[in-house]
């Protein structure tokens, strides 16, 4: 079965209070990639309709700090799906309600697996993206998967033939 990237869409919304943040009234990161987990783990559970755990994350970039008292969008979307295994990327804006402003602060990639029944784990629907910034994202995903693979130990460098193709040309 094949399901649009879109499908996938989820825009979590949380207001950061005086507990979520560290000594300079910054939202703590730990606070986020927590929010951050939960979102993209619903957006998996969307695209393959059965439970998911959390394979890795990685690039979280910190752009922007966000403050006490602002709100924060984060909007998780599956990006490509392999055999059991789940990309989804994730954008998280900052809102300061106040002065009516959105700026963005952090994007990151989580990988979840598909579980069946007993805990092992099940195949995923394919997925299909249709705007420019969906097939961006499927292209890369492979290159970002082969990355996370050798950094896992899984797969060789010499391998990687996505990343190969990068930087070696073939006569």
């Amino acid at each position: 079965m094949e399901k649009k990237a879109s499908e996938s869409l989820v825009i979590m919304t949380e207001l950061v209070l005086p507990n979520d943040t560290n000594n300079f009234g910054n939202l703590m990161g730990g606070r986020l990639m927590y929010w951050m987990d939960i979102a993209a783990a619903l957006s998996a559970l969307k695209h393959c309709a059965s439970p998911v755990v959390t394979a890795s994350v990685d690039n979280i970039s910190f752009h922007t700090p966000i403050k006490i008292g602002n709100v924060v969008h984060i909007e998780a979307k599956v990006s490509r799906a392999f055999s059991s295994s789940m990309e989804v990327h994730l954008q998280v804006w900052g809102e300061d309600a106040i002065q009516q402003y959105k700026y963005k602060s952090n994007e990151a990639y989580f990988t979840f697996v598909a579980l069946d029944p007993n805990g092992k784990p099940r195949s995923v629907n394919s997925l299909i993206p249709e705007t420019k910034d969906e097939v961006r994202l499927f292209e890369g995903a492979l290159r970002r998967r082969q990355i996370r693979l050798i950094l896992g130990g899984k797969l060789k460098p010499e391998d990687a033939s996505e990343l190969k193709a990068l930087f070696i040309k073939e006569e």
